[in-house]
């Protein structure tokens, strides 16, 4: 008597199980298996690193099993992340991931050869990354982060948080080759509606109280805080309740560190995008010949404890259309 169908399957699946760790030595040993090296240039949550193994995972890439990755954080440094680069070029991996304009920038200088995966960037076309959105051109592309155009939302939801507001503190890295579109689109919003604008630049983590002292000196009501920044999101947050700033940003880390509110594209969708950029390039693809993306979610988050000891309530409409409430 034949084996029954369900018995086919279940033979089949184990075969298959024990011939994956021989089909992966096999590639190991051929030195076939793919090395990839992601640059954050802040540290990676555990969620969003998780995000990026899911969107591998998505295109049938395993770490450790038929894909390799090199982690590495520059923690919002910039020598350090050109250092990073530098050490992830030397291991020869075949794709850069790189999170953020500095890493991008970083991975950059350091080769013109491997394909580089923006995830985001901002900019790209005004920071000289690539030729176009559609036409990328050279070893770099990937996703866009439009933190820059954000600003006049970002403006527009402190706005209707605080009736009045007429001043905004905004608080930069201008060593960020980003950081000149991001300024300049914040200055084209605050004109459009009113607001006086005063940007402070912050190069490291222990210039940033002096920077909050300053815009409290200048009376704004309020801050945007440039995501690049977010290596020290904890210490911006809390500085923000200090000098009693209401304060905005676009990564949603801002807000889960103790800033009031965050607002942009959906990192956790950007990294898992992310990956599949990396899958084109290893079955072929040049990343010249691949369109540069622009985020499809993006995700509206306020912390409702933040709020409670600035003293703020949060009106009804902001609170609607909130992605995510932090009690």
């Amino acid at each position: 008597m034949g084996l029954s169908l369900p018995v086919t399957r279940l033979a089949a699946a184990a075969l298959l199980l024990l011939l994956v760790p021989l089909v992966t030595d096999a590639q190991q040993k051929a030195g076939k298996v793919p090395r990839i090296g992601v640059l954050a240039f802040t540290q990676m949550t555990a969620a969003l690193q998780e995000a990026f193994r899911q969107g591998l995972r998505d295109h049938g890439y395993v770490e450790e099993r038929n894909v390799f990755v090199e982690w590495r954080a520059a923690e919002g440094r910039t020598d350090r992340a050109k250092a990073l680069a530098v050490e992830l070029v030397g291991l020869k991996v075949d794709i850069l991931v790189a999170i953020f304009t500095p890493a991008v920038q970083a991975a950059k200088d350091a080769t013109s050869t491997i394909p580089i995966v923006m995830a985001p960037a901002g900019a790209p076309v005004a920071t000289g990354f690539v030729a176009s959105l559609a036409r990328p051109a050279g070893n770099i592309t990937g996703i866009t982060g439009l933190g820059a155009e954000l600003q006049g939302k970002q403006i527009q939801l402190l706005r209707e948080l605080i009736p009045g507001l007429t001043r905004v503190g905004l608080l930069i890295n201008a060593a960020d080759p980003f950081a000149k579109s991001f300024v300049d689109e914040a200055q084209a919003a605050a004109k459009r509606t009113g607001v006086q604008l005063h940007v402070v630049d912050v190069r490291r983590p222990q210039e940033i109280d002096a920077a909050f002292a300053a815009m409290t000196n200048q009376r704004a009501g309020a801050v945007i805080v440039q995501g690049v920044l977010t290596a020290s999101a904890w210490q911006a947050g809390d500085l923000a309740v200090r000098h009693r700033l209401p304060s905005l940003s676009n990564l949603k880390q801002f807000a889960e560190s103790g800033g009031l509110m965050s607002y942009g594209a959906n990192f956790t969708d950007i990294y898992r995008r992310a990956a599949s950029y990396v899958d084109r390039i290893l079955k072929g693809a040049k990343p010249g010949d691949l369109p540069v993306e622009q985020p499809t979610r993006f995700e509206f988050v306020i912390n409702i404890k933040t709020a409670k000891a600035l003293g703020l309530t949060i009106p009804q409409s902001l609170l609607l259309r909130a992605d995510q409430l932090i009690e």
